[in-house]
């Protein structure tokens, strides 16, 4: 797309307009090139390209830019900081949230309800569950967002049961809650193995506050049934939702079947889930590790030519993890790091250390670039972590794909030998790793 501005001849509004206009449109490099052109800027045309940035994923450039700004010693505002929270969220960088909090606190910038349920979202989506809800309840007033996001937070860390609590005393309060509550309750409870208390707050939720279920309402309940391993009452649910169920409802009762051992009906919804969604390559790995668990290799090779017929590729594992303020980014297999060797040395050093725990590698379709299980990424950012940093450090570690069995396995292991606190957030949840147990229970 081709520019067609004069600095001569456009007003300054005018400029971040524009500036604005690409980026609601998605055009980063347009909006860059704006930006860049801009004969003077102010916070507005600041914040545009950082959210830009932000809203597309391009969360180091967001950190380049703001950097930038730092350096030019522009006054960081509230929708800067919130979009700069945004991008932490985006790439699991505590330290440098933290950093952003204290300065809305040192420069007394206005904390409204969006910007703190910004920050409690950052928190809790970069493993500091505390420092959210420390947040949470020094807030002089509390939104719906502000209650749903803690709740949502703790659904996320496993602590089913805490999120209720705090659901029971936003009722205290008389806030009303809203579809994303109702989904954060049926949440915490399906991540926790709350079946009977899912079953309540489903009825509560419909009968009490005439909250119509939507279908990511029933897809819950499908997962809570399912984890659980009452795959008959998971399919009833899916049978007389009155909508179709999506691809997220039938894949929840696959990954059950899977769980659970039930081959035949994990099959036929498998096939049904791949051939709605048949470019989404999780599909296909969801079935291919539903044949592999019950070592119906045929199957497996099934799976893997479907795949290479369609030209499906696999996603790769990318795996951050930040260290005194600085984010790493690991690939599946990747080599391009410049301390590759002693990362790789590193990782088979804990590899041969929770082998001696009995670690034996899983035998799983990966979602993942064409690597053995081994140098996952989750594994690489863990060798790296213990690389660089002294003994008892939490290491925090954030994935773009769910933790596969044998990672699970394998980091249960690593924190046992090593010693060390590691919190993982996935693709689906946050998973807490210490003296060889998982906060999840293995039920994820």
């Amino acid at each position: 797309m081709q520019l067609a501005v004069s600095s001569n001849s456009v007003l300054f509004p005018t400029w971040t307009t524009l500036l604005t206009g690409y980026a609601q449109l998605g055009y980063v490099d347009e909006s860059l090139r704006v930006f860049e052109s801009m004969p003077e800027r102010n916070s507005a045309s600041w914040n545009a390209m950082i959210s830009c940035f932000v809203q597309n994923n391009r969360f180091h450039e967001a950190f380049g830019l703001f950097n930038r700004m730092r350096l030019e010693k522009v006054v960081l505002e509230k929708f800067v900081a919130a979009s700069m929270l945004s991008a932490c969220t985006g790439l699991g960088a505590l330290e440098q949230g933290k950093w952003i909090h204290r300065y809305i606190e040192k420069n007394g910038i206005e904390f409204d309800s969006k910007l703190a349920t910004t920050l409690i979202d950052m928190y809790c989506k970069c493993g500091c569950l505390d420092c959210a809800y420390g947040v949470f309840v020094h807030l002089p007033e509390k939104g719906i967002s502000s209650w749903n996001c803690m709740i949502g937070g703790m659904a996320m860390h496993g602590k089913g049961e805490a999120a209720i609590e705090l659901f029971k005393e936003m009722e205290t309060k008389m806030v009303k809650p809203d579809n994303i509550t109702f989904l954060n309750v049926l949440s915490a409870c399906a991540h926790s193995g709350l079946v009977e208390k899912g079953q309540h707050y489903f009825n509560r939720f419909t009968q009490v506050y005439g909250i119509e279920p939507r279908t990511e309402h029933y897809g819950c309940m499908v997962d809570l049934y399912g984890r659980a391993g009452l795959l008959e009452e998971a399919m009833k649910v899916i049978d007389e939702m009155p909508m179709s169920p999506d691809v997220g409802v039938l894949g929840a009762f696959v990954g059950a079947c899977k769980i659970h051992g039930n081959i035949e009906l994990g099959e036929e919804v498998g096939k049904r889930v791949i051939e709605l969604e048949p470019t989404n390559s999780g599909r296909y790995v969801l079935l291919g590790n539903l044949y592999a668990e019950a070592g119906r290799w045929e199957g497996v090779a099934e799976v893997r030519k479907l795949m290479n017929d369609r030209e499906v590729k696999k996603a790769a594992g990318v795996s951050m993890i930040e260290l005194e303020g600085v984010v790493y980014e690991f690939i599946a297999g990747g080599r391009n790091h410049p301390e590759a060797k002693e990362i790789y040395d590193k990782l088979n050093e804990m590899l041969e250390c929770i082998k001696n725990e009995g670690y034996i590698a899983e035998n799983e379709i990966e979602e993942e670039k064409d690597n053995p299980v081994y140098y996952h990424s989750e594994k690489l950012a863990i060798a790296f972590g213990l690389l660089k940093t002294k003994a008892g450090k939490i290491l925090r570690i954030t994935k773009n794909l769910r933790v596969c069995k044998d990672c699970h396995q394998a980091l249960k292991l690593v924190s046992k030998v090593f010693q060390r606190q590691i919190i993982v957030r996935d693709r689906n949840r946050f998973h807490h790793f210490g003296s060889g147990e998982c906060s999840c229970n293995d039920y994820w």
